[in-house]
């Protein structure tokens, strides 16, 4: 009888509307999420394998100093217009269309913000037009059309992700055949700055197809002054959060670029890529496990001990990762990037070290603590900043391995360090640390 009515109650549960709409929901972004990170992984190095070191550096610089500006471009508006939407979706037009014309705004101003940095960086040499900066203004001329994404906040308000899901997905096969057919016909690297703006065009064009293909109205006719106001208001600490994520993600490369040159960029990069691969298995099974997790939260001993359970998982999964990544560096350089890439591997087997660490918290970093957004801004920004003061240190001390260590220190400083010296967050540091140590018997914290 008691099984009969679990059944019954599984049935009801998997039967239910609003479950089955997001459960659907999340698999199409899951879905696309580890497509995008199989395909760009696999095209991405051999891309990284035909240009070679100079030339993928080169590339690789190019987007991560465009990178760094495209959080002003964004305005923190993502999150915030998402949930205007939910609240008052009678408002759609209004709130799409004026979000689309500040992100418009922005965009202008970001790539004019790109065009004078680079203007003054060129002052000493008189030559605005060299290679690098062509590039940048190739690729930052795409920050332009990241208007569009507001789109994306309608089916992520609406929740239907498959829209934003299938269009990606759609743009991802295409950018990817692209690039086998430039590296089959030897194309130089122009073609493929080319292609990365293609990316972003092509995404805004396909989304606006979409959008207006289910007979939804004209959003940019839509703008409203007052509702501006109340969305930059909102949106700024968001805004300062997506800059300082933006320079804490990439002002390695450009500062690699700046003090040592293209190749050892190409290096960095290559590296960074086989490290960055793995960041896919935390998302999944934090995903999978947490609401087993929360279902448990009014027992408070068996909330902690299950949140302990999995720090301790993904600590020794993290850690396993590393050593044979570190171990194995060598080997897979050689294997997957070439001989041209093989100073590398001393780079991959400092950096893999980020696998631990980033497993190790992400155990802990849904629980919801007190105050967390304030927490995550304050510690972006102090990340960013101790990013830039220790490459300043590292890569004239060390070179390009000493900000692969320096990418290991901001792991640690952005996690665990943070999460102890922060008053409302060190319980997760706790929790973190207890999961690390449960092999250890008769240690009590």
């Amino acid at each position: 009888m008691r099984v009969e009515s679990l059944k019954l109650g599984l049935q009801q549960v998997l039967n239910h509307q609003g479950i089955r709409r997001y459960g659907a929901n999340t698999l199409w972004l899951f879905a696309e999420q580890v497509l995008r990170m199989v395909a760009g992984f696999l095209v991405g190095v051999w891309v990284a394998r035909y240009l070679g070191p100079e030339r993928f550096g080169l590339l690789s610089y190019a987007l991560a100093f465009v990178s760094i500006f495209q959080g002003i471009a964004k305005l923190g508006l993502d999150g915030i217009v998402v949930r205007d939407l939910v609240q008052e979706p009678e408002k759609r037009d209004v709130y799409l269309g004026t979000s689309f014309w500040l992100k418009f705004i922005g965009g202008v101003i970001t790539f004019f913000i790109i065009a004078i940095i680079l203007f003054i960086q060129s002052i000493p040499t008189s030559n605005l037009f060299t290679e690098t900066n062509i590039y940048i203004l190739i690729i930052a001329f795409g920050i332009i059309s990241q208007s569009f994404e507001v789109i994306d906040f309608y089916y992520q308000a609406t929740v239907q992700a498959k829209y934003i899901s299938i269009r990606r997905i759609i743009q991802l096969i295409l950018s990817s055949i692209i690039k086998i057919f430039l590296v089959l016909t030897g194309a130089d690297l122009i073609w493929f700055v080319l292609v990365s703006l293609f990316d972003i065009i092509s995404l805004s064009i396909m989304g606006w197809l979409i959008y207006r293909s289910q007979g939804l109205p004209n959003f940019v006719r839509y703008f409203d002054i007052e509702i501006g106001k109340k969305l930059l208001k909102d949106s700024w600490p968001l805004l300062l959060s997506s800059i300082a994520t933006s320079i804490y993600m990439r002002i390695d490369q450009v500062m690699i670029k700046n003090m040592l040159g293209d190749r050892e960029v190409g290096l960095y990069s290559a590296a960074m890529r086989l490290v960055e691969v793995w960041y896919f298995i935390p998302m999944i099974i934090t995903q999978s496990v947490f609401p087993a997790i929360v279902s448990r939260y009014n027992d408070k001993q068996e909330f902690y001990r299950r949140l302990i359970i999995l720090s301790a998982v993904m600590g020794y999964l993290g850690l396993f990762l590393s050593i044979i990544l570190s171990l194995s560096s060598y080997f897979l350089i050689k294997i997957l990037y070439g001989e041209k890439f093989l100073d590398a591997a001393s780079i991959l087997s400092i950096m893999s070290f980020i696998i631990f660490i980033f497993f190790w918290m992400s155990g802990i970093s849904r629980r919801q603590a007190i105050d967390m957004q304030k927490f995550a801004l304050f510690a972006t920004i102090l990340s960013a900043i101790s990013n830039i003061i220790l490459n300043l240190i590292f890569i004239p001390l060390l070179g390009v391995e000493g900000a692969a260590i320096v990418s290991v220190l901001n792991q640690l400083i952005a996690g665990p360090f943070l999460a102890f010296f922060h008053p409302k967050v060190r319980e997760n540091f706790y929790i973190a640390l207890k999961g690390l140590l449960i092999p250890f018997k008769g240690f009590k914290l």
